[in-house]
C-alpha cells in the first residue's frame, strides 16, 4: 500500500472504533464496494477509491495487507509485539468477526446505556429490555463470556474476557448514572468523558469525612423542610422534599468551583426548592426567612415580593478561597430567569476582564417540565455559543421530580424521551442521576463542572427525582396521581437511605444521624446562619460589588451636562471618519460617510443616524462603555447606523467606535440571534449589574418586543419596586405609521404608558437627532438609573426636516416638551396642537403650505414623567387660544390620549379642555392598506389643523 493510503487508514483508525480485529469487517466491506461502489457509505467509497487503479480499473489490494497494516497499527498503540498477519482461518476470522461485535456492543452501551439505568427512584422502566445491549444482538452468548478481546477505546484493560467488558460498560453507564454524549461532535470531548465514566465505572470515590458532610447536607435539606411544614401549616413553600440531594449537589459545585479558581457563582432558579437553597446554601438567616413567612419582614422603600421569588447574596469563605454567591430575583413566569442570569454574568466577567469564564460561574437551575415546555430555554441555549452573549459555558441542573404539575402525565408534558434532549442541541453532554443515590450525584457534579471548565461549554445534570407533596403544599396529589403517589407515600427519604447505608459500611453509629437532625432543629430555632463559612459583610475580602449608591435616591430632576464642545465634537468626527488601509465601502454607505464628512464640517445638516453616533463616540471616550444589540443593530435595520463597516475586497470588518483612542471604553454592537425574549432578559440582567454601561436593545421593529413581554412586565418596570433593583436599561423600539400595516407600526406605545408609576421608568419620543443625542447621553451622564423606553422614528431618519445645526449638539440640552419653532404673534394663537414623534412634520408642512398663523404646534418629547411644569410653562403663552388639540397617528384606544387624558384634566393650567383628534378605536393598529392609511393620515392631520376634511 502507499504511504497515502496507509496515512488515510492510520487517520481512520485514530478517529475510530476500528482495531486489529476489524480487518475481516473490513475486508467484507471492500469486497462488497468492489462489487458495486453504492453499497457502502460515501465515506468509505471515496476512501476506497484512494487506493490504486490500472489503466483508469480498480486493483484489487491483497486483504493481507490490510490486516498488516491494522497489525502495525495495534503493536504501535499497545506497545506489545504481535504475531503476523496470516492467512486467515475459519477460526481466527469468527473470533475476528466477534472482536467486531464486542466493539460494537461497547459503542451501543455509551449510546444506550443510559435507557437501561437505575435513574428512576421511583423504580420504573429500570428493567425493561434494550436490545441493542444484549449479547444476541450483536451476535454473541454466554459461551462468549470467557473468551479475551481487545477492548479497543474502552478505559481499562487493553485485553480481558468479554465478562469483565460487559461488567465495565454495565457499571458505568447502567448504575445510578445514565449518561448522554455520544451525540457531541468532538471526539476529544467524547474521550474526555469517557475516560472520567469507565474509569471509575460510575462510582464515586468518597473519604469518610466526605461522606459524613454529605450526610450533613441532606440533613439540613430534609430538617428545613420539616421544620418549616411543623411551624407553617398550610403555608406555600414549593418543598424540596423527595430531591433533598439538590443541597448537596449545589454546596459542592459552589465549593469545588472555589477550587478552580472561581471568585463569583450567579444562580438562577424558580420556586421548587428555592427557600432551601436561600438557607442551606446562600446562608440566609432562619430568622430572616421566618419574618417572611410570619409578615413581619419590613421592605423599607420598595414593595417586596413573595419569599420563593427573592433573591439573595453571600460572600462564603472556602479552603479555596473566599467566593461571591447570588441567587437572582425570580418572578413566577417559568425559565424567564436564565436568560437574565446570564445576562448578568456576562456583565460581571466583563467586569473582571474575564474573557475566558473562568472566574464567574452561571447556575441554572429548572423544573423538567419547564425545561422541555419553555421556549426561552431553547433560546438561552442558543446565545451560549454565541459571541454577544457567551458566558463561556453554564452548569444547568434539572430538578426532574417526573410529574411537571401536579395534575400532568409525561404523555401531556412534552414530546422528547427525556425533558432534556433539547440541551443535544448545543452538543451538551446530559447526566442522568438517581437522586437517591448521592454519591453518585457527587460524582456527576463533580463531572460536569470539570468538563464546564474544560471545554467551556453548557452541561446538564438531570437530577431525576419526586414530589413528595403536590404542587404546593395545600394540594393533593394523590387525587390525580394515585399509583405514583401509592409508590411515594411508602419510600424512604434520600436521608434515610443514606443514613442506612452508611450505618452498613459502619462509618456511622446508630446515632449519629439522629444527632445531626437535633442539632440542625437547635441551629433554626436560633434562628442563626446555618451554613458555615459564611463571612459578614465587615469581614467580606470581595472586591468586585457593583457599587449601586451613587444611583440611590436620585430623581428625575437631576440636571446633567449633555453637550460637548465644538473642538471635542472635531476630534471624534475625525476619529470616525477613520478607516483602516485599502478598505474598500460598499457605495451606498460611502455615500453615507462622504455626507457625515459634510456634517462634521458644518457643510450638511446633522441626521439621525450621525446624531445617534456621536453620542455612542463621546460616550466610549469619556468612561462609558456601550453595549447595543438587536437584529441587524450593526447596519441598522433602516440602513441608518452603519456602526460596523464590511470591506467590499475581502469581507473583514471594521467598528470605528472601538477605534476612537487608545483608552476608550468599549463599545460593542450585536447582531443578534432572531430572539426578542431571550436577547432582551439577557441585556435586562446585564444592566442590573453594570451601571456604567450604556445597555441598549433595539427591536427591528417596534412591534416585536410583543414576543418579550414579560420581561417587561415582570421585570423592567417592576424590578424596582418588587426587589429594588436599580436598571438603565434602554429600548429602542421603531414606531410610525408609514402605511406598513398593522405589525409594522406600532410599537405600542400605550402598553408602557399603562406600566408607568412611581418614576419606574421613562418614555420618550425624540423627534430630532439633537434630541437624540441628548437623551442618549441624559441617560449615562446624570446619576439616574431608570429604564428608558424610546418611541423611536423609520421615516424620520431621512427625514429634510428631521435634522439639526452641530450648534445644537455643542449647546442643546434635552427637552421634554418642544415649544412652535416658526416664528408667531403668541396673542394670535387660537389653536394650539400638542403632538408627539412622525405627525409633528406632517401638522407642520401642511400649516406651513396653508399659511395658518393662528395655529401653533407643540412637541412632547418625555412622556413619562408627565412633564406638567415644563408645558405649563410653553402653554402660559398661549391664553387666548381657544382649542387645545392632542393629535395621535394611533387609533383612540392605543397611543398616549389614555394616558394623557386624565393627566391633561389634572396637571394643566390653560383655561381650555383638550380634545381628541386620531384614528377612531381600532382593534388592530393600523390598517393592511397603504391606500387606506393615507386617507386616514390625511384626515387626521387636516381635522387637527382644523382645515375642511376633503371627500
Amino acid at each position: 500500500m502507499s504511504d497515502r493510503i496507509k496515512t488515510s487508514m492510520q487517520d481512520l483508525w485514530e478517529n475510530s472504533m476500528l482495531d486489529a480485529g476489524s480487518a475481516a469487517w473490513l475486508e467484507g466491506l471492500y469486497e462488497s464496494y468492489l462489487q458495486n461502489p453504492n453499497n457502502v457509505d460515501t465515506n468509505w467509497r471515496e476512501y476506497f477509491g484512494t487506493l490504486p487503479r490500472i489503466n483508469g480499473a480498480l486493483k484489487d489490494t491483497n486483504h493481507s495487507d490490510v490486516r498488516e497494516q491494522f497489525r502495525r497499527i495495534t503493536e504501535q498503540r499497545s506497545g506489545t509485539l504481535l504475531p503476523p498477519a496470516m492467512s486467515a482461518s475459519t477460526a481466527s476470522l469468527e473470533h475476528e468477526r466477534k472482536q467486531v461485535s464486542v466493539l460494537q456492543l461497547i459503542n451501543a452501551y455509551r449510546f444506550r446505556g443510559h435507557q437501561k439505568a437505575d435513574i428512576d427512584p421511583l423504580g420504573r422502566d429500570h428493567t425493561k429490555a434494550v436490545d441493542d445491549l444484549s449479547l444476541v444482538s450483536h451476535e454473541l452468548n454466554n459461551a462468549d463470556l470467557q473468551t479475551i478481546f481487545s477492548t479497543g477505546s474502552l478505559c481499562g484493560p487493553t485485553e480481558t474476557t468479554l465478562q469483565e467488558i460487559v461488567d465495565i460498560v454495565s457499571a458505568a453507564y447502567c448504575g445510578s448514572i445514565g449518561v448522554e454524549y455520544m451525540h457531541i461532535t468532538e471526539t476529544g470531548e467524547k474521550r474526555w468523558i469517557q475516560q472520567r465514566i469507565e474509569t471509575v465505572r460510575g462510582k464515586a470515590n468518597l473519604g469518610i469525612s466526605e461522606k459524613k458532610n454529605l450526610l450533613k447536607r441532606l440533613t439540613a435539606a430534609e430538617g428545613l423542610e420539616k421544620y418549616l411544614h411543623t411551624k407553617y401549616v398550610g403555608q406555600k413553600r414549593f418543598s424540596l422534599e423527595g430531591g433533598e440531594t439538590l443541597i448537596p449537589l449545589v454546596h459542592e459545585l459552589v465549593h469545588r468551583s472555589a477550587s478552580h479558581g472561581m471568585k463569583e457563582v450567579v444562580i438562577g432558579m424558580a420556586h421548587r426548592g428555592r427557600l432551601n437553597v436561600l438557607v442551606n446554601v446562600m446562608g440566609k438567616t432562619p430568622a430572616e426567612l421566618f419574618s417572611e413567612f410570619e409578615g413581619t419582614k419590613s421592605h423599607s422603600d420598595y414593595m417586596g415580593d413573595v419569599k420563593y421569588h427573592l433573591g439573595f447574596s453571600s460572600d462564603l469563605q472556602t479552603e479555596k478561597g473566599d467566593i461571591h454567591l447570588a441567587l437572582a430575583f425570580n418572578p413566577s413566569h417559568l425559565e424567564i430567569v436564565a436568560p437574565v442570569v446570564e445576562g448578568s454574568v456576562r456583565a460581571r466577567q466583563e467586569h473582571r476582564k474575564d474573557a475566558g469564564g473562568v472566574e464567574v460561574l452561571p447556575i441554572q437551575i429548572h423544573g423538567d417540565a419547564a425545561f422541555s415546555g419553555q421556549g426561552v430555554v431553547m433560546e438561552t441555549l442558543q446565545m451560549s455559543q454565541s459571541r454577544g452573549y457567551s458566558t463561556k459555558g453554564s452548569l444547568h441542573i434539572v430538578v426532574n421530580n417526573q410529574i411537571g404539575f401536579t395534575t400532568s402525565n409525561i404523555q401531556d408534558s412534552r414530546s422528547t424521551h427525556y425533558c432534556t434532549d433539547i440541551a443535544k442541541m448545543v452538543d451538551s453532554p446530559i447526566f442522568h442521576v438517581n437522586a437517591d443515590d448521592p454519591e453518585a450525584v457527587m460524582l456527576v457534579t463533580q463531572i460536569a463542572l470539570d468538563y464546564r471548565m474544560a471545554f467551556k461549554k453548557d452541561v446538564v445534570i438531570d437530577l431525576i427525582c419526586y414530589r413528595r407533596h403536590g404542587h404546593n403544599e395545600a394540594d393533593e396529589p394523590a387525587a390525580t396521581q394515585p399509583m405514583m403517589y401509592k409508590k411515594i407515600s411508602n419510600l424512604e427519604s434520600t436521608r434515610t437511605i443514606y443514613a442506612e447505608k452508611l450505618l452498613r459500611e459502619n462509618i456511622i453509629s446508630s446515632d449519629y444521624a439522629d444527632n445531626l437532625m437535633t442539632t440542625y432543629r437547635d441551629e433554626l430555632d436560633a434562628g442563626n446562619c446555618v451554613v458555615p463559612g459564611i463571612l459578614k459583610n465587615e469581614n467580606s475580602s470581595y472586591a468586585f460589588h457593583i457599587n449601586w449608591h451613587p444611583y440611590e435616591n436620585t430623581g428625575q430632576g437631576d440636571t446633567a451636562e449633555t453637550a460637548i464642545n465644538m473642538e471635542t465634537l472635531r476630534l471624534l468626527c475625525e476619529q470616525l471618519e477613520k478607516r483602516p488601509a485599502g478598505f474598500e465601502l460598499q457605495p451606498r454607505v460611502e455615500k453615507i460617510m462622504i455626507d457625515r464628512h459634510r456634517m462634521a464640517v458644518g457643510a450638511l445638516d446633522i441626521d439621525w443616524g450621525f446624531a445617534e453616533t456621536l453620542a455612542y463616540a463621546s460616550l466610549v471616550t469619556e468612561g462609558h462603555a456601550v453595549r447595543l444589540s438587536g437584529q441587524d443593530s450593526g447596519r441598522g435595520t433602516f440602513f441608518h447606523r452603519h456602526a460596523v463597516w464590511h470591506n467590499q475586497i475581502d469581507g473583514s470588518t471594521f467598528v470605528p467606535l472601538r477605534n476612537m483612542s487608545e483608552d476608550q471604553a468599549n463599545f460593542l454592537v450585536i447582531d443578534s440571534l432572531l430572539s426578542e425574549v431571550a436577547v432582551l432578559a439577557f441585556e435586562y440582567g446585564f444592566a442590573t449589574a453594570e451601571p456604567e454601561t450604556l445597555v441598549i436593545w433595539e427591536a427591528q421593529f417596534g412591534d416585536f418586543a410583543n414576543g418579550a413581554q414579560v420581561v417587561i412586565d415582570q421585570f423592567i418596570v417592576a424590578g424596582e419596586q418588587k426587589w429594588g433593583r436599580l436598571c438603565g436599561l434602554t429600548m429602542l423600539l421603531p414606531h410610525g405609521y408609514e402605511g406598513q400595516g398593522a405589525e409594522h407600526s406600532s410599537a405600542r406605545l400605550e402598553r408602557y404608558l399603562q406600566l408607568c408609576a412611581q418614576n419606574n421608568i421613562q418614555v420618550c419620543v425624540p423627534s430630532t437627532p439633537a434630541q437624540m443625542f441628548h437623551m442618549m447621553r441624559r441617560q449615562m451622564v446624570r446619576k439616574y438609573r431608570k429604564p428608558l423606553i424610546v418611541m423611536t422614528p423609520k421615516s424620520l431618519l431621512r427625514h429634510k426636516l428631521a435634522v439639526n445645526t452641530l450648534d445644537d449638539i455643542c449647546y442643546g440640552s434635552f427637552r421634554s416638551v418642544i415649544d412652535e419653532i416658526d416664528k408667531v404673534k403668541e396673542e394670535d394663537v387660537k389653536r394650539v396642537i400638542m403632538c408627539s414623534g412622525k405627525v409633528y412634520y406632517e401638522l407642520l408642512i401642511l400649516r406651513r403650505e396653508s399659511a395658518l398663523k393662528h395655529v401653533v404646534i407643540i412637541r412632547i418629547e418625555e412622556l413619562y414623567p408627565f412633564p406638567a411644569e415644563n408645558l405649563n410653562v410653553v402653554l402660559d403663552k398661549y391664553n387666548n387660544a381657544e382649542q387645545l388639540i392632542w393629535c395621535q397617528e394611533e387609533p383612540k384606544n392605543q397611543g398616549a390620549w389614555d394616558y394623557f387624558e386624565p393627566r391633561f384634566a389634572a396637571k394643566l393650567d390653560h383655561p381650555c379642555m383638550v380634545e381628541y383628534v386620531g384614528r377612531e378605536p381600532s382593534a388592530a393598529p393600523a390598517v393592511g392598506s397603504a391606500k387606506v392609511h393615507a386617507q386616514q393620515q390625511k384626515k387626521l392631520v387636516r381635522e387637527a389643523l382644523g382645515l375642511p376634511i376633503e371627500s
